[in-house]
Order: structure tokens, then sequence, then C-alpha cells
């Protein structure tokens, strides 16, 4: 009998324990969680979207599975009765500079299959986005929104209707491979996998280094602060309202997003956090500063986008400043319309260059498999990543 583990129970994890469940209904599945409860950190904390493929260079893992992981989720969420609305995405360009930059979104979006997609001048995006501001625009209509943490906790369920067991308050805090298996030690107990799956989000890098792979890419946590329009505002937006990326800094900047729950969101900023999973600003471990600092590949980040950090750090500490980076694509918006909301976690991989790494990476050592990086739109793809990961390690 196949003994198979798998390491965090977030929403990528938990999705490679149902597929593992799946191909291999004679295995042993078995989920290590160093939490209470399940998907309690990036699956629990983000932005509820479900990605079309706009943004991905064709031909990228990200794009190949965010195409197969958005249809793989829209039915899952249909049979199993979960929330998924198709409420659509605006890409936005201010000024013709951007209009430029749009046009390669398009020829992207165009090339990834992302369906219904429609290029829209002035007035053909007020007729979307009655309020907001541009010239022109992209327009995504099956791009949708759901509970990430309701469908990871589906996915628990059916790890557990197929027989697997997942383990809770188990920290991984040793892992010895030998010839074909790996000995994993966790809370004071011992498990023996054939494979090893590691799927451990702001952990990743630590959790693959007790396997034997290399410290590179290392994590660094930001810390992603929204806000939410406060009631009787909500409707100044209709679905999701982005802006169009500027190749010259490395994260999206302040958009808005309509929530499964009820209400709109606006953020988030991105500003380091000073503990993995510091989702205030006063949390703070001295030991994961250390380990930022230490890293080349943060302090060449830093040197680089030094001046696009003190903008994200004054958005952070000021209202007003944040309400002025989302008054860009909604002008009627106001620092009153603005209440905080929950914030996140990104688990931002670098390499030592500095550069953000933008592409899933997946290591295999042995009969270990580590995810090392699955950003966004890693929970839209998360069905297609458990194929991806589970097909390959079950063949070697």
């Amino acid at each position: 009998m196949v003994r198979i583990g798998v390491v965090g129970a977030g929403i990528i994890g938990l999705a490679v324990a149902r597929r593992a469940a799946e191909l291999r209904p004679d295995a042993t599945v078995t989920v290590l969680e160093k939490e209470r409860e399940p998907a309690m950190h990036q699956t629990g904390r983000n932005s509820g979207v479900v990605h079309a493929g706009i943004y991905y260079a064709p031909g990228s893992l990200k794009a190949q599975l965010c195409r197969r992981g958005a249809e793989l989720l829209r039915t899952y969420c249909e049979t199993r009765g979960l929330p998924l609305e198709e409420c659509g995405k605006l890409v936005v360009a201010l000024d013709e500079r951007e209009v430029e930059r749009l046009r390669e979104l398009e020829r992207r979006a165009t090339a990834n299959g992302v369906p219904g997609l429609r290029w829209l001048d002035r007035d053909g995006l007020r007729e979307v986005e009655p309020h907001a501001a541009g010239i022109a625009a992209l327009h995504s209509p099956t791009t949708g929104i759901t509970d990430y943490r309701a469908v990871a906790l589906a996915f628990a369920d059916d790890v557990r209707a197929a027989g697997g067991s997942i383990v809770l308050g188990a920290r991984v805090s040793g892992i010895r491979v030998g010839s074909g298996t790996a000995r994993v030690e966790a809370a004071g107990d011992a498990f023996e996998f054939d494979r090893l799956i590691v799927c451990a989000g702001l952990q990743s890098d630590r959790v693959a280094r007790l396997a034997g792979d290399g410290r590179e890419p290392t994590i660094v946590p930001f810390r992603g602060e929204y806000h939410r329009l406060v009631p009787g505002r909500e409707g100044l937006v209709r679905g999701l309202l982005y802006p169009v990326p500027d190749p010259a800094y490395p994260f999206l900047g302040v958009h808005f997003t309509r929530r499964i729950q009820g209400g709109v969101d606006v953020g988030p900023n991105a500003v380091l956090a000073l503990a993995r999973e510091g989702y205030r600003r006063h949390d703070v471990r001295l030991a994961d500063v250390a380990e930022t600092l230490r890293s080349p590949g943060f302090r060449r980040l830093v040197r680089r986008h030094w001046r696009m950090g003190a903008r994200e750090l004054r958005g952070s500490l000021l209202r007003r400043a944040f309400a002025a980076e989302a008054r860009r694509y909604v002008p009627e918006v106001s620092a009153d319309d603005l209440v905080p909301a929950p914030a996140g976690v990104r688990a931002q991989a670098l390499d030592p260059d500095g550069s953000l790494v933008d592409d899933f990476r997946i290591n295999r050592l042995g009969p270990v498999t580590a995810v090392r990086n699955a950003p966004s739109p890693g929970a839209t793809s998360s069905l297609a990543i458990a194929e991806h990961i589970v097909e390959s390690a079950l063949a070697g």
C-alpha cells in the first residue's frame, strides 16, 4: 500500500490530497497541518477572486493551470453547491501610456484563451462600471468570486470521505529522506511516507529545506491591507475593478473587489510583514525579521524598489493616502467611505538577485515534491495544480 503524505492543509495541500485519494484509492493519504483548523492563512485571507488568465505569460505554468483550474473549480462549486459568481472584471487604463500595456494584456489573454474578452473604449467601460475612471479597459465577464475557505473545507471533507486523514496541530519539525521514503517528525510523532508533497505556503521554504531542498527561493512575507466601502457606497463598483500592471513595480496596486459574502474591498497595498503570519501591524517575530534581512534577494529588492515601498507604507499609515490611490480609479471615493477590513499575508518567493518569482515553482527531491511558489492565481488553479503535481509524484 502506498503511503502519501501532504504537509499543509491550505487549499493547494487539500486539493493535492484529494487528487491523490482519487488516483490511488488503495493508498493511505495523510495531511499534516500545524494549525487547529484547515485553511487558516492565505486560503482564508485572500480576495476570493476566480481568475480567468488575463495576466500570465502564454505557455507558463500559471497560464496553463489557471485556465484549467478555473474550469475545474467552476464545475466543482456547481456540483457541491458552493458559491461562485461570475461578476466580471475590468482592467482599466487611465492614460495612453497604460493603453499600450493594456494591449499587451489583451494579447496575452487572447493567447491564453480567456473567454468572452472585450476591448472597451471610454463609453464602453462606463456601461460596465458607471463610476470608474479611465479611457479604455479590458472586460473579462467570466472572472468571478468565491469563498476559498469554504472550497478548502469541502476538499477536506472529500479527503476524509475517501479514507484519508487530516492531522491538525502537527507542526513539522524534521524530514529525513531515505531511498524512496520520507520520515516526517511532527508534534512528537513520526510518519513514514512513500511520497511526500510539501504545500506549506508561508513556511514553504523552511519545510522544503528540512527535506534537503536548496535555500532559494526565500519566502518574504508582505502584508496586504484592505479597506471596505461603507454600507451605502458599495454601489460605486459592480464587479472587479483592476489597474493595468506596471512592469516597473513588483505589486499590482490598489483595486476594487466585490466579495461573495457581500460588500466591496479596496486594496490591498503591500507592506513588509514583520512576522510570517503577521496580520496586524504590531505582529512582530524577531526570528522572521532577521531571516528576511539576511536574504540577499530582499536587500536587492529594497534597493531597487524603495520608492514604491515608501509609497505603500504611506498608504498603510494614512487612510487619506490610501483613498487617494483608490480615487484614481473611482473618483467619488473619499476617505470617509473606507473602513478597515481584514488583512492577508502573501508568501512572496524571492530569488537571490532580488527578482520576484513570478511563475509557479515546484521542485522534486526523490520521493519529495516541494511547492516552492504558488502565488495568485494559486487558489483558482488549486485543482489543476493538484493534477499536475500528483500524477508526476506518483509516476516517479
